[in-house]
């Protein structure tokens, strides 16, 4: 593969870099649109990509080495070595921040966020799959098993290329993802996008070599087992929300299906809170 693009100045431009770098990039211009098309503020968009990806990162990395307690070495503090899963919490924890302290709906803001997410992390994978960073899977014989011999953790054995299954898995989510938004409840988008992406994990492990737990499941399996929980709890709970709030879901839906205008996101806020007043004194955004 190609770990090194070039270099510049004596510098080695790595792939695995770039690949997180364009996927923030992208991440934010795509959800900046978004915003945008629902009546939001752009900046908003783009400081909620940038808190994401640097906590991200951060989350990432600490969860790496915990992973790997008492066993570090310097490298292990390097460019490489990140968990997903712990960059994924600490990024959703930022963004919820971010959507707080600017007064966003939260539910409104994960279904916009959904698609952006699933671009950005397919291309993050086709950053491993360059850099042959040993996310890769088994030993293979399929024909379009791959070899690394070049790689940051090197192998010459084919074996199967798991970062582009899941690449793959992630472009079609996000195109699916992106229908979804633009007809049916910003509910719907996140609870799609949890169980899809915690089955797609989930089945992608048994294409690689990853540690058992006592559970019988690697670590990711895991995750993804709480990934897919979380989306059904979702589902259950959205159907037990405040039936005033779930009649106006159900006209704004109605509406998207029938072809007509779909209210911009500042009007979908303020049919939540009109929904609510109703009931209750107190304000509060999803």
């Amino acid at each position: 593969m190609l770990p090194v693009l070039f270099t510049l100045f004596g510098l080695p431009i790595q792939s695995y870099g770039v690949s997180k770098a364009l996927a923030a990039l992208v991440a934010g211009w795509l959800l900046a649109r978004l915003f945008v098309r629902r009546g939001l503020n752009s900046d908003d968009a783009y400081t909620m990509t940038f808190a994401g990806t640097v906590w991200g990162f951060v989350g990432a990395k600490a969860y790496f080495l915990l992973e790997h307690l008492p066993n570090l070495t310097w490298h292990d503090l390097g460019s490489s070595g990140f968990t997903w899963y712990g960059g994924f919490l600490a990024g959703v924890a930022a963004v919820v921040v971010v959507a707080r302290r600017r007064g966003l709906p939260l539910l409104l803001i994960a279904g916009l966020a959904a698609a952006p997410l699933s671009v950005a992390y397919g291309i993050g994978r086709l950053g491993c799959l360059l850099a042959g960073d040993g996310t890769y899977g088994r030993p293979s014989t399929l024909p379009w098993a791959m070899a690394f011999p070049d790689g940051m953790v090197p192998t010459t054995v084919p074996v199967q290329p798991t970062p582009l299954y899941e690449a793959l898995v992630a472009f079609a989510l996000a195109g699916a993802l992106w229908w979804l938004q633009e007809r049916f409840q910003p509910v719907i988008v996140v609870v799609t996008y949890l169980v899809v992406t915690g089955v797609a994990r989930f089945m992608i492990e048994f294409a690689r070599e990853n540690t058992l737990t006592p559970l019988g499941l690697t670590q990711p399996q895991v995750w993804s087992v709480f990934l897919v929980a979380a989306g059904i709890l979702l589902a259950v709970r959205s159907r037990r929300r405040d039936p005033h709030l779930a009649k106006a879901m159900r006209n704004v839906t109605t509406a998207g299906n029938a072809g007509q205008d779909i209210p911009s996101s500042g009007e979908l806020h303020q049919i939540f809170i009109i929904s609510r007043s109703g009931r209750h004194d107190r304000r509060r955004t999803l």
